[in-house]
């Protein structure tokens, strides 16, 4: 005979709950362990970028053993995401790779592209805390989101990197006689984009390495060490590499930059 309860609940149906609730407390979420992924690195390429922009740097990475690159983001015109989860093998660190499909858009149109890539990461992996590292107009875009995306809907930044960005303009005319587009005119010392972004000040708690060089005909160390204009002294680390042959797009070839990236962002945590 199947002994009742009160209300005609059997005891084995009860003794089958109780065995679900254990279960679901005690079994680990084997989806939320896969995307462990730690203080991911979001890497933001410039004006005219592609993905050759930083991929050989994050070769060059991965070959040292500094980490892993798990995802490649595209971006439409629009807006439009298509992500991909390009490796699942669990490393030290996370690397993430944005490509914007239009290179040439605005500070502002750019910067709203970041941020929804980011937004994603953390509404689909529960990736709450980045580091980013920007080249020329991807430092700008990504010193433009610390400013303006600050709400809990978005990942904080800890650490910034920004490698051969214009925080002045490029102060070259004979650059703007070649390119006309929405970028370029932002681009333009004292525009109304830069005029915006010296208004802005990022998070006190967000650890900044501004790195320039010498040999860098379109950001000039002028114009990069117009980064403390928004960023306050004990937040800044910044290096300008005397070197006349180090050029604009060769700053995210250099091993030596590699070493100041690796040492900045990951070097306390013993890798």
């Amino acid at each position: 005979m199947k002994i009742k309860l009160k209300h005609g609940v059997s005891v084995g149906l009860l003794i089958a709950c109780i065995a679900c609730i254990f279960i679901y407390v005690h079994v680990p979420n084997e989806a939320k362990s896969e995307n462990n992924f730690g203080v991911p690195t979001v890497f933001v390429h410039g004006y005219k970028g592609t993905k050759n922009s930083f991929g050989s740097m994050l070769e060059r990475f991965e070959d040292n053993g500094w980490g892993k690159k798990r995802f490649i983001y595209y971006v439409s015109s629009r807006g439009r995401l298509t992500d991909h989860y390009v490796n699942k093998e669990a490393s030290n660190q996370t690397f993430v790779q944005i490509i914007l499909r239009n290179n040439r858009a605005s500070f502002s149109d750019s910067t709203e592209w970041l941020a929804t890539v980011l937004r994603h990461l953390k509404d689909k992996y529960d990736i709450d805390t980045i580091n980013l590292v920007g080249h020329s107009m991807g430092g700008l875009i990504s010193m433009k989101y610390m400013m303006e995306y600050q709400s809990n809907d978005f990942p904080k930044v800890h650490r910034f990197v920004a490698i051969g960005s214009p925080f002045d303009g490029i102060y070259s005319q004979k650059y703007f006689k070649i390119n006309h587009d929405r970028a370029a005119t932002d681009l333009k010392p004292h525009s109304l984009a830069f005029q915006l972004l010296h208004k802005g000040r990022i998070p006190r708690e967000v650890e900044v390495l501004n790195i320039g060089s010498t040999g860098d005909p379109i950001s000039i160390p002028k114009s990069v060490k117009a980064i403390r204009k928004m960023v306050h002294p004990s937040q800044l680390t910044e290096i300008i590499v005397q070197n006349d042959k180090l050029g604009h797009s060769e700053l995210h070839e250099s091993l030596q930059v590699d070493k100041m990236i690796h040492s900045f962002l990951w070097q306390d945590e013993g890798l």
